[in-house]
């Protein structure tokens, strides 16, 4: 299980500006180092780094207590770096680990640690520092020449960065925060649930006459008031016990958790079921062998909502390496029937934890270390179809951190909020986090630009601007409405297609709003066209007796261009026209003028020439009398001649 507190430091091993390192200091480091003891590791190795000069000290008044320094000579300053960063990175201390791994390379000693780079790369991963460490993870795939998979995580994490750097310039539409009030402490906070309206977490808080941060199963009634501590009676008379992980069936009388302790240096994990009786909760129960293998641990309960099932994690034998997410069939009384592995579409060779399986949607919510994500433990969705579980898909950010991320929950109350718990905000344990839900649904209706009514039969798709994939698709019936769930920040277009109308692409705004055309509004309008039937195109003005376009006409011509972009395979003739007033080769000469300088500013846009054809029709085609019956000019005639048309050639 990760960032569980099972040890505290004691207060007498802090450190001073003074402090003086023995020859006991580096032995002890190596000792605790090969332990897997690494955070009082890193103390030790901190103490020798001090003792040379290797980690800058304030200027204070001299003071000796009657000692000379070991001798650096007789200690080799690369070794101790490199193990100090080791130590903090193995308990996750990457903001300290980051500038140890630098200082093995900057003192031109990568050579003789040639790991030191890939965890270099790893510490700036997680410290979100994405450019530098796909620089040093591709400068360490140039120089490694050893054995080992240490390519493939190189691959691995260069892939977690350019996820990472995409995940954080287009976020999920979600808000994470740190729950307020007593719920979170000095220990670790985590896998907080809810039964029928009451809550339970698990705590390594301090109480009462402890010295260590043990882990224990709170009730929690409101964030105003302390969590209380269920008390478990510990028959097997094992020390230092602790409990954590609970899942309550729909009765509300089984709680399933997992129960660990240590013996000698190895911590024994394993699922037990506490049943309630007269108000208090009975003494956990080991599950059977279906779900405890000895020499194995399995953690992290989750039951169904039905009582039916028994999601859970274990390294138990038949999985596909390191925890594996399984699941049990439960029998009238609460105990596995069996246990299947979920298989290699959700597990991986690396570690896969904290499932929560949601029995009305079939999606199973769990947290992985073995697919691309974000670093440490990301969330992933799988869903489940007769039998089979689709490819599970990474939840992004800020659902995800750099760090780890596990045990999701939803409220019971709200459908728009859940909880998570990540060590996001600390160096050394998890908190609770409170998520609320800030996605949308787009929806709208898509109407005849001509008629202003409903417009059947029209494809819309919802396509990521990036990818270019098309995420979802839909015919509109005949009320016309089109429905899409915006998730993420990430650009998206909609595309709306039907025989005999142009198509019409828009962005998709982040936030929700819609407006006519620009999605700001519900209604979206589609224009019809008739192959060789002109399409008069208003209010596209130029100076007297000139071709020279004004500044409002250019605008109105960006909507031809817009048109042509969405709409890459028709070929349309641009067509000019005057009145009556002055010569045919006069009125031909000045309409193809302008005409052609509609072409010019089109193909300007990026419209290729091979689309876009000038034509000058001078007076040749009124469509209204230039002149009224008794002689007499008729200006609303020629202002109608006096105007610019496309007509679409080819639309295939």
């Amino acid at each position: 299980m990760k960032k569980i507190l099972f040890t505290i430091f004691i207060s007498f091993f802090i450190t001073t500006a003074f402090a003086q390192f023995n020859e006991n200091d580096k032995a002890l480091a190596d000792k605790a180092f090969n332990n897997k003891d690494y955070y009082e590791a890193a103390f030790y190795y901190k103490k020798v780094a001090s003792g040379l000069n290797l980690v800058p000290q304030p200027e204070v008044p001299f003071r000796s207590n009657g000692k000379s320094p070991k001798s650096a000579k007789s200690f080799d300053r690369a070794y101790i770096s490199y193990q100090l960063a080791e130590s903090y990175r193995l308990y996750e201390n990457y903001l300290e680990a980051e500038g140890w791994y630098f200082k093995v390379i900057d003192g031109g000693n990568a050579a003789k640690y040639p790991l030191d780079r890939l965890w270099y790369g790893i510490c700036l991963r997680a410290n979100q520092h994405f450019d530098e460490a796909i620089k040093q993870l591709e400068q360490f795939k140039t120089d490694y020449n050893g054995t080992g998979n240490y390519i493939a995580i190189a691959d691995k994490e260069l892939a977690n960065c350019r996820f990472a750097k995409e995940q954080y310039q287009y976020p999920a539409l979600i808000d994470v925060v740190k729950m307020k009030g007593t719920i979170n402490s000095d220990g670790s906070d985590y896998s907080l649930i809810i039964n029928n309206g009451s809550r339970w977490i698990t705590s390594s808080r301090i109480i009462k006459d402890d010295k260590k941060h043990l882990n224990r199963v709170y009730a929690v009634k409101d964030s105003s008031s302390n969590p209380e501590m269920i008390s478990f009676n510990n028959s097997d008379n094992k020390k230092e016990v602790e409990y954590g992980t609970p899942s309550i069936d729909p009765t509300g009388k089984r709680m399933y958790l997992t129960r660990w302790y240590k013996e000698g240096s190895k911590i024994i994990h394993g699922i037990y079921l506490s049943t309630r009786a007269n108000n208090e909760w009975g003494t956990p129960v080991k599950l059977n062998t279906n779900v405890n293998v000895e020499g194995f641990n399995s953690l992290q309960p989750f039951v169904t909502a039905d009582g039916k099932r028994l999601f859970f994690a274990s390294n138990k034998p038949g999985g596909q390496g390191g925890d594996d997410i399984w699941v049990s069939d439960l029998d009238a009384s609460g105990n596995p029937s069996n246990s299947v592995n979920l298989g290699s579409t959700i597990n991986t060779p690396l570690d896969e934890q904290a499932p929560y399986y949601d029995s009305s949607d079939k999606k199973l919510v769990y947290s992985s270390k073995g697919f691309v994500g974000l670093g440490g433990f990301d969330f992933f969705v799988s869903y489940e179809s007769v039998g089979q579980w689709s490819t599970p898909k990474n939840m992004g950010y800020p659902m995800n951190s750099a760090k780890d991320d596990l045990y999701y929950f939803p409220d019971d109350k709200d459908g728009k909020k859940f909880y998570l718990s990540s060590d996001r905000a600390s160096d050394c344990c998890l908190d609770l986090f409170e998520v609320f839900d800030k996605k949308y649904v787009l929806t709208g209706i898509v109407t005849d630009c001509d008629t202003h009514t409903p417009l059947a039969g029209v494809k819309v798709s919802f396509v990521d601007s990036l990818s270019k994939d098309t995420i979802k698709q839909e015919v509109v019936g005949n009320d016309a409405k089109y429905t899409f769930n915006v998730t993420t920040k990430r650009p998206y277009n909609l595309i709306l297609k039907k025989k005999g109308y142009f198509t019409k692409s828009l962005p998709v705004p982040s936030q929700g709003e819609m407006r006519n055309d620009t999605l700001l509004s519900p209604d979206i309008c589609l224009q019809a066209f008739i192959i060789n039937k002109p399409i008069v195109i208003k209010n596209v003005l130029y100076d007297f007796n000139k071709a020279t376009l004004r500044p409002e006409s250019k605008v109105i011509l960006d909507g031809i261009v817009k048109i042509m972009i969405d709409n890459p395979k028709i070929k349309i003739e641009l067509s000019a026209h005057t009145d009556s007033i002055g010569s045919d080769a006069y009125n031909m000469k000045l309409s193809q003028a302008r005409a052609q300088a509609c072409v010019d500013y089109m193909i300007s846009k990026g419209v290729s020439d091979t689309r876009i054809f000038a034509k000058g029709y001078g007076k040749t085609r009124p469509i209204a009398p230039n002149s009224l019956p008794d002689g007499k000019d008729n200006p609303e005639g020629r202002q109608l001649n006096r105007r610019t048309e496309f007509t679409v050639l080819k639309a295939e």
